[in-house]
């Protein structure tokens, strides 16, 4: 897409009525030193509140890890965002399941994946990164390692995702819904003044899934990857179809080979489509979308079909951002 095309798409105006926040997701430096300053996006409307969060921490000396996991934690706490944590829908069993990942500029990772009875399944996922020698727990034995370090143990089924549930029995047919059941993650990467990127990616998965099913979104290189020297990004959608790409992994190598953020989400939107077209499998109801951020402070973010949106946090304020997509 020409940065013509994605400004019109965006529905803005001349260059020089954009706020700084848009100039980064036009891919445009916002000072001729490219220096950005601490900053965060994050996927989807919701993102507005935890960017924020992590902005005001780094203000206050926080590091871009510390501050990438206070900030999907208010999300994780919701129990009004049913996607993520806290009153996340259940699978089919009517359990409910969290994943999560995180990871900083140094490589170092840790990740959980069918997790129950944890609401902070991203302060898991760190604690797995620095109290063992490995990088991924999952189902019973995550949970155990939750209890002993002292988590909270709580039931994560709130009444109207329940409700929704027992709905969803009486003909128990799962289908995907774009941007609302494939809504289903809150990735977030964040860029600290002294240039150290850090991300975290948390979920409860789909929807009424087959229990001990899971997505990209705890699985370093697909829902979530960083590289210190270059840049990082985190993906929300159809699991399935991000980890068929190394959907993340792919974002920032494209971002090391030279190109944008925004170049390099859309580019791998398009390799997730061209696999459907290969394998002969429909797409629509899939809906994919990546964000990404290079270690200059510029972002990018793209998504497979319109309803995608993510929040853009900078010194001089919080915005969500429609994203560009490919196919209406």
């Amino acid at each position: 897409m020409k940065r013509s095309d994605f400004l019109k798409t965006l529905g803005l105006g001349a260059v020089g009525a954009l706020t700084s926040n848009q100039l980064l997701a036009a891919g445009q430096p916002v000072a001729s030193d490219g220096a950005a300053g601490a900053m965060s996006i994050g996927t989807w409307p919701f993102a507005e509140h935890t960017t924020r969060a992590a902005l005001e921490a780094m203000k206050k000396g926080a590091n871009a890890l510390d501050a990438v996991e206070l900030g999907v934690k208010i999300c994780e706490a919701d129990p009004r965002e049913r996607s993520v944590g806290l009153g996340g829908r259940p699978d089919r069993d009517g359990r409910v399941t969290l994943d999560a990942c995180i990871m900083d500029h140094l490589g170092n990772i840790g990740s959980v994946a069918a997790c129950e009875q944890v609401v902070h399944v991203s302060s898991l996922a760190r604690a797995v990164m620095e109290r063992t020698p490995h990088v991924m727990l999952v189902g019973d034995g995550a949970t155990q390692f939750a209890r002993e370090q002292g988590f909270p143990m709580q039931n994560l089924l709130v009444s109207e995702s329940e409700a929704e549930w027992k709905k969803w029995l009486e003909k128990s047919e799962y289908k995907a819904i774009p941007n609302v059941e494939n809504h289903d993650t809150i990735g977030q990467l964040t860029l600290d003044s002294e240039g150290r990127l850090a991300g975290c990616c948390t979920t409860s998965g789909m929807a009424f899934k087959m229990h001990g099913r899971v997505g990209d979104s705890p699985i370093i290189g697909a829902g979530l990857y960083v590289d210190g020297e270059v840049g990082a990004a985190t993906a929300t959608g159809h699991g399935e179809e991000v980890i068929r790409t190394v959907g993340s992994f792919r974002v920032v190598a494209a971002m090391k080979a030279g190109k944008s953020p925004q170049r390099a989400c859309e580019d791998a939107v398009r390799e997730i489509h061209r696999f459907f077209v290969r394998r002969g499998k429909p797409w629509a109801d899939t809906q994919i979308g990546f964000i990404a951020m290079d270690v200059q402070g510029r972002v990018g973010g793209f998504a497979l079909r319109p309803g995608f949106s993510y929040a853009v946090a900078t010194k001089d304020g919080v915005e969500v951002l429609p994203g560009p997509f490919m196919i209406a």
